[in-house]
């Protein structure tokens, strides 16, 4: 059953941002209650939303020109 909620949680998900989701599972960066179980699908699911976001924060700052400042 918990898997068939992981896979709800992700199946409109970039794998990209799945993959970054679960290696922070596994190090201990993500968010989670405790530990020492399993993340819940849901927690998976902001995982992967939040990993989704800062993958097109990142993109979009990389797209934008640079400004050269000039002292006059």
């Amino acid at each position: 059953m918990q898997l068939r909620g992981y896979l709800a949680a992700v199946q409109d998900a970039e794998l990209q941002d799945v993959e970054a989701a679960i290696r922070r599972f596994i190090r201990g960066e993500a968010k989670v209650d405790n530990a020492q179980f399993c993340p819940s699908s849901a927690q998976l699911s902001i995982e992967v939303r939040e990993r989704r976001l800062m993958r097109e924060l990142t993109a979009k700052r990389e797209a934008r020109p640079s400004v050269k400042l000039v002292k006059s």
